[in-house]
């Protein structure tokens, strides 16, 4: 007989999102990314940090004031579709911890990718997610929130 308690798709995509969120250098907000070709299997992740080359000490992490690493920071799904190298996105599923903002929306619709599964909506009335939506449902990409089950996983090493 085969395991029975074995975590489904959805759970581990969206475990290695928020494995990969753990990288971020953000001290406010760690968000990952990762994405799926059609068969289930891992084309790239990415998460919120600094582009290759700028240093994560010598810019900064504030979200207030003159400086704030607004200017400088690539989102996760951007990262993520960035890492890819060029593969083929077209059908794929992007799983994500935080609903996209719209210039993240306009890199998935780009790229292809069909469908998004995110954990957290927590800016659902800001101009930027109203205008993701928008743009989603004009091109057909679908989104939902994904559904957490309940159970615990944990990384032992």
């Amino acid at each position: 007989m085969k395991r029975e308690d074995y975590i489904s798709w959805d759970e581990y995509f969206m475990g290695i999102a928020m494995l990969a969120a753990k990288r971020s250098k953000d001290p406010n907000t760690q968000v990952g990314a990762c994405i799926v070709s059609q068969d289930n299997i891992i084309i790239s992740t990415g998460y919120n940090g600094m582009p290759k080359g700028c240093s994560d000490d010598e810019y900064p992490w504030e979200r207030d004031g003159d400086q704030t690493k607004y200017p400088y920071v690539v989102h996760a799904e951007l990262n993520a579709v960035l890492n890819a190298n060029g593969r083929d996105l077209r059908g794929s599923k992007l799983y994500v911890a935080l609903f996209p903002c719209n210039e993240c929306a306009k890199a998935i619709i780009q790229s292809g990718i069909k469908e998004l599964i995110y954990l957290s909506d927590k800016y659902h009335d800001t101009h930027a997610s109203i205008a993701s939506r928008r743009m989603f449902n004009m091109t057909g990409v679908k989104y939902r929130a994904y559904q957490p089950t309940g159970r615990e996983i944990k990384l032992d090493v």
